[in-house]
């Protein structure tokens, strides 16, 4: 429970924070550059106040600090000296603009978000040492960890560097990896986030925070994630052909039909 406690008050002060920042600078989507540093934080509570398995704390902490130190600089560059996100445009544009709506629908929000997801390394850092099987799906948790991570860091880069040829531009990205997934960054995330639990359940009671990488994976796929890009993407030229060649989500061999 005090890690628990802990992880929301470091998670409060990150997103007032924020807010304060956000309402400086004249725009709320710096909210997407903490969102992966808040787990960082928490993770690092576990890490210092837990009193589960230190080796298992440290792989977590180790894990969780690499994928969300990159996120949040790839974000960071990508964002910066741009306007504010279509996304919390729209959301502030339904409900109105004042300070304290966007304070609640986006920050106290992304906060109770990441409280909730980041449940498996809470939970893990009370959880006693990994024995017997357990230290097989601790290695299974590293490699789908890796795995995500890759698919992320690489579809960033590969994307990054589309973007930078102007023959690219008004056209639609589908090489390297993005031949394989219609969203190789998402799917990263996803993979990151089952990879981080596998690892959680690999103690008791770890298991039972299933809900955690649940909720990120249908936030992902269905909800602010790929499903919502995709309504903003359908209208680009080419794209409908791109979706029925690539997979939507999963990878998948590229050259083949798949429904969306």
């Amino acid at each position: 429970m005090t890690i628990a406690l802990l992880s929301l008050l470091v998670l409060a002060v990150l997103q007032g924070v924020t807010f304060v920042i956000a309402r400086r600078i004249g725009r709320y989507n710096i909210v997407d550059v903490v969102w992966s540093l808040g787990f960082v934080l928490v993770a690092l509570v576990a890490a210092l106040f837990g009193h589960g398995a230190l080796d298992r704390r440290l792989l977590l902490l180790g894990l969780v600090t690499v994928w969300g130190l990159r996120l949040s600089w790839h974000l960071h560059r990508k964002t910066a000296g741009h306007g504010e996100d279509p996304r919390y445009t729209q959301l502030l544009d339904r409900h109105g603009h004042a300070p304290a709506i966007a304070l609640r629908r986006i920050f106290i929000t992304q906060g109770l978000s990441q409280w909730v997801i980041s449940a498996p390394i809470q939970v893990s850092a009370t959880a006693g040492p990994t024995a017997g099987f357990g230290r097989s799906v601790v290695l299974a948790g590293i490699l789908v960890w890796l795995l995500g991570f890759t698919f992320e860091a690489v579809g960033d880069r590969q994307l990054k560097q589309f973007r930078a040829d102007p023959a690219n531009r008004g056209t639609v990205m589908d090489r390297g990896l993005w031949a394989w997934t219609r969203h190789p960054n998402y799917f990263g995330d996803f993979a990151v986030w089952w990879g981080l639990w596998l690892i959680a359940a690999s103690a008791w009671p770890g298991v039972l925070t299933i809900f955690a990488p649940l909720l990120m994976s249908y936030v992902l796929i269905q909800g602010t994630g790929a499903r919502l890009l995709e309504r903003y993407m359908g209208q680009r030229p080419g794209y409908r052909e791109y979706q029925q060649r690539t997979a939507y989500f999963l990878p998948w061999p590229p050259h083949r039909a798949r429904s969306h």
